[in-house]
């Protein structure tokens, strides 16, 4: 896969087509909205989902640990689907999660479906995280000229690129030289377009959405929203 660069403040980052976004400098992989144990919160509920989004999802985080080789790891909110997912986990996947965490520094950012640390699990959590000059959070802070670059997640970003064959819409980061918004990583997660004033807000005066796709990321400028006018954006 070939992931694509972009600075965030002075820091170079890395936007891989999976999902996840990687920091070299720092030796860090980071990863949002993986709602483990969806699919369990549902059958609960009497809603009955295939019972497989954890194993699924911890198996493709665990090839892109492989991959990159992180000291560090760091779930931005939203890991569990809710507050006793992890207490729900099977033998075989805290088996699994455990294998991948291990050697790992794992951090664990807290988001409004996990507002606890997990249950039994190595690492440290924060309701924010702050490493150098970016900071880590769940939840995007409201837009600032004078705010720190962060990193977020929250809002599963998606995005409708043109084909031939008509729209296609996949998941996608959503980025500026101050903010990343990162796609959701799990495998039962739902999407919310770019162009939902959720999302919009946060980027007055535009920004890029990077569609995720199997080999490469697609980028495309966001316009401004009215009243604002545009600034230069780091293409893919």
């Amino acid at each position: 896969m070939n992931a694509a660069p972009l600075h965030l403040g002075a820091e170079r980052v890395m936007l891989d087509p999976a999902g996840v976004l990687h920091w070299p400098a720092q030796k860090l992989l980071c990863v949002a909205d993986l709602h483990l144990e969806k699919a369990s919160a549902f059958a609960r509920a009497g809603y009955f989902l295939p019972p497989y989004d954890t194993r699924e999802t911890l198996a493709r985080l665990a090839l892109l640990i492989r991959r990159y080789g992180p000291k560090r790891l760091v779930f931005l909110g939203d890991s569990f689907h809710d507050a006793d997912g992890a207490a729900r986990l099977t033998p075989t996947d805290r088996a699994a999660l455990l294998k991948l965490l291990d050697g790992l520094e794992p951090i664990w950012v807290l988001g409004n479906h996990d507002p606890a640390p997990p249950c039994d699990l190595p690492g440290e959590a924060f309701a924010e995280w702050r490493q150098g000059p970016i900071t880590f959070r769940h939840i995007p802070s409201p837009f600032s000229r004078q705010a720190p670059p962060e990193i977020a997640g929250h809002f599963h970003p998606k995005a409708t690129a043109p084909t031939r064959a008509g729209g296609i819409s996949r998941p996608c980061f959503v980025a500026n030289p101050r903010r990343v918004v990162m796609p959701a990583f799990g495998a039962f997660t739902g999407g919310l377009c770019v162009t939902d004033p959720a999302i919009a807000r946060l980027f007055p005066h535009g920004g890029r959405a990077f569609l995720l796709g199997e080999e490469r990321l697609y980028s495309f400028p966001l316009a401004p929203r009215q009243g604002h006018s545009a600034v230069p954006q780091q293409g893919a």
